[in-house]
């Protein structure tokens, strides 16, 4: 029997790479005649291209940064010399799990640290840069990453405005580019398609999970409009919203005023790079499984897209969630993973039990 181990992560549990290796290790023990192949997957979301370079066996570049709020952080990227191409998450460094929830705050978070890891992916020959944008602590416009970069971000009397400043986005009136613009490319991976503006917006939808309140949404719109403007006035074009600007506080609108960028729908990217449908023709059993199945997953999550892939092909998958969402979504089985008491210690260790216990009452 030929098992494709290809789970999601298990948000807040179980990183994608954890679960497909416990999976397999629950399957070998009771079936070590069995075939597994691990190939966890990711959406666009927190620490896709991490699972993109351990899948192309990259080597990784490991340094100091900082994280969303100025405070050393260790950093790394993946690096395809070959074909000049650095892979990071903007969540590596600039991700919101650093933030306790009292330090949340979009007036003052930044992606100041994965602009130096870009900078440093530069002057090791990257041309092309691919940036998984889920799990950010910020709704900056990607000015961090551009800062990070060598632009400068002056206030009306010419001077610099620091990032990690809660005065930033209200006292910008000049952008200074730098001497050298960086000649890269950017592709943008992203698991929702949200503009930047409106009603389903970056600012009303993402805003309040990253710490900014109710009473601020208007006068943040009109600064993020304010900065925008000057973008333009800078690279001296217009870019209009469009789906996907939402992801990551705006990263790839902001960036997409100075450099070429392309906004890729992550799960379909992710497969095509690591050749899951060969992996899905290839094999008997699909194991795919991600923290909560639900209506949303269907939008263009990993699991619900390996789903469709499977039923091309008329290979069996099933799938492992806590959510119940699964039950209608056409998988050929459905195996619940028991509640978790998240206030409880220990419950990431209790998190990997119940997988062990629930894939060995499968099998």
């Amino acid at each position: 029997m030929n098992y494709l181990i290809a789970p999601n992560a298990f948000k807040g549990t179980i990183e994608a790479d954890e679960a497909a290796a416990i999976i397999s290790d629950t399957i070998s023990r009771k079936f070590p005649d069995a075939t597994s192949v691990q190939c966890p997957i990711a959406d666009g979301g927190d620490g896709t291209c991490f699972l993109l370079g351990k899948e192309l066996k990259l080597p990784r570049i490991d340094l100091y940064t900082l994280d969303p709020l100025g405070r050393s952080v260790p950093g790394f990227y993946f690096l395809d010399k070959t074909n000049n191409t650095a892979y990071l998450d903007v969540s590596t460094v600039s991700g919101i799990k650093y933030l306790k929830e009292y330090e949340k705050n979009p007036w003052t978070a930044s992606t100041y640290g994965t602009g130096e890891l870009i900078r440093n992916a530069i002057s090791n020959g990257a041309k092309n840069i691919v940036l998984g944008l889920g799990g950010s602590a910020t709704v900056d416009l990607g000015i961090g990453i551009l800062n990070g970069l060598g632009y400068l971000f002056l206030d009306e009397k010419g001077r610099e405005l620091p990032v990690f400043s809660d005065v930033l986005f209200k006292k910008l009136r000049h952008i200074q580019s730098p001497v050298q613009r960086p000649d890269i490319m950017i592709t943008c991976l992203c698991d929702v398609n949200n503009y930047f503006f409106g009603e389903e917006g970056a600012i009303p939808v993402f805003g309040p999970q990253k710490g900014l309140d109710l009473e601020d949404f208007e006068e943040f719109e009109k600064c993020c409009s304010n900065v925008l403007d000057l973008l333009s006035r800078k690279a001296g074009k217009d870019i209009n919203d469009k789906p996907g600007f939402g992801a990551a506080g705006g990263i790839a609108f902001g960036l997409s005023f100075f450099f070429p960028v392309t906004i890729q729908m992550g799960a379909q990217w992710f497969f095509d790079q690591v050749g899951i449908e060969e992996k899905v023709k290839r094999s008997d059993i699909i194991i795919t499984g991600e923290g909560k199945y639900d209506s949303q997953s269907a939008g263009g999550k990993g699991s619900y897209e390996l789903l469709q892939i499977a039923k091309k092909h008329n290979k069996k998958i099933v799938l492992i969630t806590s959510g119940t969402g699964g039950d209608d979504a056409g998988f050929d089985e459905v195996l619940i993973l028991p509640d978790l008491d998240f206030d409880r210690e220990g419950f990431q260790v209790q998190a990997k039990k119940n997988l062990v216990d629930c894939v060995g009452a499968w099998i």
